[in-house]
């Protein structure tokens, strides 16, 4: 091997290590892995071209500049097709721009350029959808973002400032993110991780954090955490530690192939009855977390089981006949 290409391999080895590591390496630390002298650590970072972006910190130790770097991937046709069908979702169902998602789409749609010229076209546009006025501007949760997702990136403790409701008093937290989840339902994002205040994992609506600050402390997400399991009985973002709740709905036969087209909840199991309407089961975790879901189907779903969550359907649907029939003598009068 020639003195270039070692050095070009050395630098791709270091690479890999800061990526690696996210709470950064010292030259000392890089050389002891490298198994090569400090000193010639030091050359390479001293004459080192463009190769990555990095920065050091005031202890000398050396970290990789996770919002610069570039990944470079590679995917075929039906992988940016995925990509594209992901995005769209985004566009249409959050309301916030996102310009980091724009910028995403238009180099997924320039690269697909040659190779599907209608596709590519259509990937453009939605991400100029991102980019309309119609979209939300929120710097106060754009930034909220962005400064969480360079902590979870980093595995580096935040300080954030929430507040749960708007005549409630913000909460400080110092906080470890473990996931960053989106919810479609109310067109919002929820970081989970955990509360070094509260000693406990916690959930945070991120639209409703009014401010983060990035700390030096690192942490470690416990190996025992998994999204895929907390969120397993979720029917959207609400988990508990308690046992699931058999959720039981009966839905009339006009709706009864909609309900059957798709799967809501991995645990679902239909039954088909004889006047062709349909009872439906899941284990949910919180079942109120369904309410506005129910709500969607009118008339046409009645809760069979559990009791409090047919009582709280039952309570909005006579608030809604009281508030009808207030309506109505108004209109008479």
């Amino acid at each position: 091997m020639s003195r270039a290409e070692n050095k070009a391999d050395r630098l791709l080895q270091i690479e890999a290590l800061l990526l690696a590591h996210p709470e950064g390496l010292t030259q000392a630390e890089i050389a002891r892995r490298l198994e090569v002298n400090r000193s010639t650590v030091n050359r390479y970072f001293r004459d080192m071209p463009n190769q990555f972006p990095y920065y050091e910190s005031d202890d000398g130790r050396l970290f990789i500049d996770r919002q610069s770097y570039l990944v470079n991937v590679r995917l075929g046709l039906h992988e940016a097709m995925a990509v594209h069908l992901a995005a769209r979702l985004l566009a249409t169902r959050m309301d916030r721009q996102n310009p980091h998602a724009a910028s995403a789409l238009r180099k997924l749609g320039l690269a697909l350029e040659r190779l599907a010229p209608r596709i590519s076209s259509h990937v453009q546009q939605s991400a100029d959808v991102m980019d309309e006025a119609a979209q939300r501007h929120d710097p106060v949760y754009l930034q909220a973002l962005e400064r969480l997702t360079l902590a979870w990136a980093e595995q580096k403790k935040a300080q954030i400032w929430h507040r749960k409701e708007a005549n409630e008093p913000v909460q400080m937290h110092i906080f470890s993110p473990y996931f960053i989840e989106p919810y479609a339902v109310g067109q919002s994002t929820f970081v989970i991780g955990h509360s070094d205040t509260r000693d406990a994992i916690r959930t945070f609506k991120i639209e409703r954090i009014e401010r983060v600050e990035r700390l030096q402390e690192h942490y470690e997400i416990p190996e025992s955490f998994d999204p895929r399991d907390l969120l397993a009985d979720a029917w959207g973002i609400w988990y508990s530690e308690n046992e699931p709740v058999e959720v039981v709905l009966k839905f009339h036969p006009k709706v009864a192939r909609r309900v059957l087209e798709t799967r809501w909840h991995r645990s679902e199991k239909t039954e088909e009855l004889p006047d062709g309407s349909i009872l439906w089961r899941a284990k949910v975790a919180e079942p109120k977390e369904m309410l506005s879901w129910i709500r969607g189907w009118g008339a046409d779903v009645e809760v069979v089981e559990p009791h409090g969550l047919r009582e709280a359907v039952r309570g909005e649907a006579q608030r809604l006949m009281v508030i009808y029939e207030i309506t109505k003598r108004e209109v008479l009068l």
